[in-house]
């Protein structure tokens, strides 16, 4: 279980890395879809946080999460 989500790590930062890349395109269909993937993305990082007892991620991931629903009111 442990390695499993070891994982998750890794899969949160290839999902901050796509969100990223999304969010940075001039079609909007894509930088809807980039804020959907960044919160898919804080979702990860605070499951592995939590895995960790890093509670400044945890707290940091929270933050990001308001700023990606902020962002995809915007989109739209």
């Amino acid at each position: 279980m442990d390695e499993t989500l070891d994982l998750i790590q890794w899969a949160a930062f290839a999902l901050s890395l796509l969100a990223a890349w999304l969010v940075a395109s001039t079609r909007e269909h894509r930088r809807n879809i980039g804020f959907w993937v960044f919160l898919l993305s804080n979702v990860a990082w605070t499951v592995w946080g939590m895995h960790t007892s890093a509670y400044a991620l945890i707290a940091l991931q929270v933050c990001l999460a308001a700023l990606n629903i902020r962002g995809l009111s915007k989109t739209k």
